[in-house]
């Protein structure tokens, strides 16, 4: 199989989903095996000290991967393998008859919409095929449609803001990803784009003096709870162990779970606080009853509108 393939499949691994759009990972092309390694100098020690969602993003990298090359004839196998040299993602390819899906066509327009939803709510039919893409050998998904569950969630996420926007150096790490205009989006081709969210475009020097004055807990809290509420449901990921090779799974569950929900017209998003504030983490655990079972993502999910998109970086910046 030619470089040039082997770039593509890079690409496509590029396209997947990562906390705050930071892109943490290396790839590296050998023969007949591409490996995903961490780029630690991308993480967020503030939101993720533990690398946690770093380590998922390195997940959701890797079944992009995988479900590209199953469209261009390859057939992979993810390794992760922890070492004192680096934990690394290690994929085998051989060819492999060429198997199109629905979910290789979603790579290109999967997206985290962060806009308020149309309160529609999503079939049974098309619930269990999000539930099946979501659940794998590491653990599974919970799927959260009535209304008094999803008030509880949304209780947790308010308290999570509370938490995180009491802190400074939560705020400065925010924003040191926000991309305040389309000239900054195109210089770093990472971070979350302000139109991605719904706000206009201003001078970062404007943007960051806004943000200090309306990044509070109170506005925060009343835009969550609305799209929560606009959303059909919420899905909570859960790992069966709390380790790196599990969040890794996590992430490729995580990463079908949005690919088959673009694939049906279905909109996700993260609201990740009460898994992200240690306090809260326990908390819904208990509230979910899963005993030793870690919930490692919340997801919001619905119909909604598609949003400007966050870039990402050229290929070359990715490889080692």
């Amino acid at each position: 199989m030619s470089e040039i393939t082997y770039r593509e499949l890079v690409r496509d691994a590029s396209l997947a989903a990562s906390s705050h759009n930071t892109q943490p990972w290396k790839f590296k092309i050998e023969a007949r095996r591409i490996s995903i390694l961490p780029d630690f100098t991308r993480r967020c020690p503030v939101v993720d000290p533990d690398d946690h969602h770093l380590f998922v993003s390195l997940g959701c990298a890797a079944e992009n991967l995988l479900v590209s090359a199953e469209a261009r004839g390859l057939r992979g196998d993810a390794v992760f393998e922890e070492s004192p040299d680096g934990d690394t993602v290690r994929i085998a390819l051989e060819p492999a008859t060429p198997s199109h899906s629905p979910l290789s066509a979603a790579i290109a327009v999967r997206q985290c919409t962060r806009a308020e939803y149309t309160f529609q709510p999503v079939p049974a039919s098309e619930l269990r095929l999000l539930e099946d893409a979501a659940t794998g050998k590491g653990g599974g998904v919970l799927l959260l449609t009535d209304k008094a569950q999803i008030e509880k969630v949304a209780e947790y996420v308010a308290e999570g803001n509370v938490a995180q926007l009491s802190n400074r150096k939560f705020k400065e790490e925010l924003m040191s990803w926000v991309r305040f205009n389309s000239a900054e989006a195109t210089r770093t081709r990472d971070g979350l784009f302000a139109r991605s969210t719904g706000n206009p475009e201003v001078p970062r020097w404007i943007g960051k003096a806004f943000l200090r004055m309306a990044l509070s807990a109170k506005k925060q809290n009343e835009k969550d709870i609305r799209h929560i509420r606009s959303s059909a449901g919420l899905a909570v990921f859960i790992s069966e162990q709390d380790d790196r090779a599990h969040w890794i799974d996590v992430g490729r569950r995580y990463e079908r779970f949005a690919l088959q929900a673009t694939a049906l017209g279905i909109r996700n998003a993260f609201v990740n606080q009460p898994v992200e504030v240690a306090a809260l983490r326990p908390q819904l655990a208990n509230w979910l009853g899963l005993g030793r079972q870690r919930p490692d993502l919340v997801i919001r999910f619905g119909y909604g509108p598609e949003m400007p998109r966050s870039l990402r970086r050229p290929v070359d910046e990715t490889l080692l």
